[in-house]
């Protein structure tokens, strides 16, 4: 019997990237914005733990997720540091527990 090898795809779609950005994106044509990122560093880390929760021994795809959390970090302490009140709004839009 031939075993068949499935590659698993774990980059967003532009649609969900457009569902995801448009949760915090400042006008339309804004997809850099840290309020941006984080939405969409958001719905990526959400489909790789989804994925870790499966395949427990990939390790490759664990480290990716630390730097995927580690990136949003980053994001989530310049807009705290520099526009609160977008902050808490990103929070809110996402859906995370701070």
């Amino acid at each position: 019997m031939k075993m068949c090898y499935i590659p698993v795809v774990m980059v967003l779609t532009k649609r969900q990237k457009t569902i995801a950005i448009k949760k915090t994106q400042k006008h339309d044509a804004d997809t850099g914005s840290a309020e941006a990122q984080v939405s969409m560093l958001t719905k990526r880390i959400e489909e790789l733990s989804a994925h870790l929760k499966k395949n427990k021994k990939d390790n490759s795809s664990r480290r990716g997720l630390l730097k995927l959390v580690e990136r949003r970090r980053k994001h989530l302490k310049y807009l705290k540091k520099h526009s609160l009140d977008s902050y808490k709004k990103v929070i809110k839009a996402v859906g995370l527990k701070k």
